[in-house]
């Protein structure tokens, strides 16, 4: 019976706890695209699985990483083919079905799109789920009438992975960016992904007034809670945030003030069901106009061993951009 590496997430009456292991093929869960998986990434959803620092895994054991890129070995499915190269993420992967923590993958083919041509597999993953929810943070924006003659837009949790592609994919698209981040010795690093300025998160930390004075335009906000709050406060008439994230906690504690007194919206934005049409666009949109050396800046390449060490970093707050995994 043939076999393949994997992190496994398993629970019992001890915790949970995350470990390496060998599988057999057998053990894969039902899909009708089989995957020889190529490169993963380490998304902050990951790290939460893996240390158990969050309740993201829906279903034990569970094999995380969210995101993934392959080559088809076998499919029934009509769109995909044996030696396709493919990429995968959200849907489930790594929370409710096996994700790309491991040497392969068995999942629907509605799941998978294409690799966009002139994307190699380690830039994929280097976008992965995080430059997808970037992209759909400004589809959002542009659905709802924003652009950069507007004025300035705010990114929180710049120096993240999510924050970091939405830096690079704003300047690009003409934006003067203004970059928040806990940690200022990115600055630099930020500056060369496009960000016009950078400010330190400090300044959003502590609960503000409901109406703060008018910086913004727009934003897009990756970590919720008080920093949120405050953003909104400080969007202009008739601007809108892109929410995606919640690093620094799930509640909003604001006021209904920018809402009814400026016409500021909300805009929720979640990249985890399949909606292969979106994901298609938004795949087709980062390939054409992210730029490859913003892709090299935002990267980290770390073998498969290197894994489960480098997910607590990311929890803790160690790592920067995306951290992309060669499986091998």
């Amino acid at each position: 019976m043939a076999t393949f590496s994997a992190i496994r997430i398993d629970r019992d009456e001890a915790g949970q706890r995350a470990a390496y292991v060998v599988m057999h093929d057998a053990e894969l869960m039902n899909g009708d695209v089989e995957i020889e998986i190529t490169h993963s990434t380490l998304n902050y959803k990951d790290g939460l699985a893996i240390t158990s620092k969050g309740p993201v895994v829906r279903r034990f054991p569970m094999i995380p990483g969210v995101d993934f890129t392959g080559r088809v070995m076998a499919s029934t499915h009509p769109g995909f083919h044996s030696g396709d190269l493919v990429v995968a993420g959200g849907c489930g992967l790594g929370e409710a079905h096996y994700g790309g923590l491991a040497q392969k993958a068995r999942v629907s083919g509605e799941w998978l799109a294409p690799l966009p041509e002139g994307i190699s597999p380690e830039e994929a993953m280097t976008i992965g789920t995080a430059g997808v929810t970037a992209m759909f943070c400004v589809m959002a924006l542009e659905r709802f009438g924003l652009e950069p003659t507007r004025g300035p837009i705010v990114v929180t949790g710049a120096a993240g992975g999510v924050g970091s592609i939405a830096v690079a994919l704003l300047a690009r698209s003409g934006w003067r960016v203004i970059a928040i981040t806990g940690r200022q010795e990115e600055a630099d690093y930020l500056i060369r992904l496009g960000a016009a300025e950078v400010i330190d998160r400090n300044e959003f930390a502590a609960p503000g007034k409901a109406l703060q004075q008018r910086r913004f335009a727009a934003g897009v906000d990756t970590v919720g809670s008080t920093t949120l709050a405050n953003i909104l406060s400080q969007i202009d008439y008739d601007g809108a945030v892109a929410a995606c994230g919640n690093a620094r906690g799930m509640d909003l504690p604001g006021s209904v003030a920018p809402f009814i007194l400026r016409g500021v919206s909300l805009l929720g934005v979640e990249s985890v069901r399949p909606r292969l049409e979106m994901r298609r666009e938004a795949w087709t949109r980062i390939a054409r106009e992210l730029d490859h050396a913003a892709l090299a800046e935002i990267r980290e390449t770390i073998p498969f061993s290197q894994a489960l060490a480098r997910a607590k970093d990311l929890i803790d707050g160690k790592a920067r951009g995306r951290i992309v995994v060669e499986i091998g």
